[in-house]
Formats: C-alpha cells, structure tokens, sequence
C-alpha cells in the first residue's frame, strides 16, 4: 500500500500551474485549474517520453514531443498518436498541503 506524498501548500500553485512529483517510483504532474488539483502519470502512453513540460490547452496538455493530447482531470487520451490513456491519482488536501498517492497497487 503506497502513502500519501506531500506535493506543496495548497496555496503554492496558481491556476494553470504544474509541478512533478515522485511518488513511489512513478513520475507523476499536478496540476491546479480552477481551484482543483489534478494528477496523471507523467508519461506519455505513445513513446513513454515525459508530458510535463508540453503546453495546456483548456482541460488538457499536449504531449511536446508528438502533439498526443491527454486530459488533466482523468488521463484519458483525447488524439492520436497516443491511443491508451494514462494513469490518474488520487488527491486530496490535508492540513492545507496537497497530497498524491498512487493507489494502482492497494
């Protein structure tokens, strides 16, 4: 069963801001939009290639190297030529910090 990992102070982000995080050997991006957090694996399901440093475009980020784009709120592949969806994490806010877990294996 994997813990809860601490990624900021719940006020440390602003909208349309990203970190990433290791949780548990799995590299993972937040992000903040209107006011709620959101976090998918950070890898892309076509070439395994990072997608955190790709562009936002409403609810989703565009994977930098291939233009795959992926939806922030569930991982789930929005065009080619990515075609599975990527993992989406648990969040929740604990003492004003924000905290991420990857629950795959509980």
């Amino acid at each position: 069963m994997s813990d809860w990992i601490t990624v900021c102070d719940e006020n440390a982000m602003a909208n349309g801001e990203k970190i990433s995080v290791d949780v548990d050997g799995t590299e993972v991006v937040v992000f903040k939009m209107a006011d709620q957090f959101y976090a998918i694996e950070d890898r892309c399901s076509h070439d395994g290639a990072e997608i955190a440093s790709g562009e936002l475009d409403g609810d989703e980020i565009i994977c930098p190297r291939h233009g795959a784009r992926f939806c922030v709120k569930t991982g789930a592949v929005k065009s080619a030529p990515a075609y599975e969806d990527i993992a989406s994490f648990p969040i929740r806010i604990e003492l004003g910090k924000v905290q991420v877990k990857d629950d795959r294996w509980d």
